[in-house]
């Protein structure tokens, strides 16, 4: 069993576990994930790994309440267990000095941007993150980020915070500060990342997005995280998750995340009937 040994509210439905899995911790690096169980009955979750610490022999993951096995994962308090909890999984992220990079984490993608942006700045790189949310309540690890970055932008949809819009206006701010960007990386919602990924490519710079698909068993056997990059196939559990933003379909990646909403939904409204039920 792997304990959960912190836990934080981060935002209304979002929340910060910090887990004992030492196995994890003494291999994991920038850019890798996990995939966790809660018990015997749990869906298999991917989660990208916010943070690592080696001593202590802990992961941290964020989770945010969207689905039917996160808000059972959120309801876990600090005396709970995982089941399982395996990793590292995926390619890690490819870091050197670039020069200047952007950090794009938009919503929960924050997260998964924060221990690349801290293992870029180790580097040498000039990091300026552009963080994005649709509201100021909903920005999370603003002040984690501001500790790993040169310099933080903020853009919310509805303007309560930072730049008014999106994190493409964020990048345009960056730019037009006469700045010369040598490489992106961008994780957030798929829609996002291709904004950002439309945004860069005339521009030519290089940058890289985070596929974080439907996932079964997270070792390329099942096919479920298939993407397609270029004119392959890849699949995002070993291939990536990380990929040229360039060269991914995301209109296809979208219509894949689409074909299980229903069963989504259906699984969320007998989680909410359980509670009114007054079972647990």
């Amino acid at each position: 069993m792997y304990k959960v040994a912190n836990r934080r509210q981060l935002a209304p439905s979002i929340v910060l576990f910090e887990v004992e899995a030492p196995e994890v911790a003494q291999k994991v690096e920038p850019g890798q994930f996990v995939i966790v169980r809660t018990d015997e009955k749990g869906e298999r979750i991917p989660l990208t790994v916010m943070d690592f610490d080696r001593t202590k022999g802990t992961i941290t993951i964020v989770v945010q309440d969207v689905g039917y096995s996160s808000a059972i994962i959120n309801q876990m308090t600090e005396r709970s267990a995982f089941l399982d909890f395996i990793g590292p999984l995926g390619v890690p992220t490819e870091i050197e000095n670039y020069g200047t990079v952007v950090c794009i984490g938009g919503g929960l993608g924050i997260a998964p941007i924060y221990p690349i942006a801290r293992a870029l700045k180790e580097v040498g790189n000039q990091v300026v993150a552009v963080l994005g949310s649709r509201s100021a309540d909903l920005l999370i690890l603003e002040e984690e980020m501001r500790a790993v970055s040169h310099e933080v932008v903020i853009a919310t949809n509805d303007g309560s915070a930072g730049v008014q819009g999106f994190v493409t206006d964020g990048l345009a701010y960056i730019l037009n500060q006469g700045k010369t960007i040598n490489a992106v990386w961008a994780i957030g919602p798929v829609v996002m990342m291709k904004a950002v990924a439309e945004f860069t490519k005339p521009l030519g710079i290089k940058t890289i997005v985070s596929m974080n698909p439907v996932m079964v068993d997270g070792t390329g056997m099942c096919g479920a995280c298939r993407v397609s990059i270029g004119s392959e196939t890849k699949f995002a559990c070993v291939d990536g998750p990380e990929f040229d933003g360039h060269l991914v379909d995301f209109d296809l990646a979208m219509q894949r995340l689409s074909y299980f909403k229903d069963e989504e939904n259906r699984a969320r409204a007998r989680l909410q009937c359980n509670h009114e039920g007054g079972h647990h």
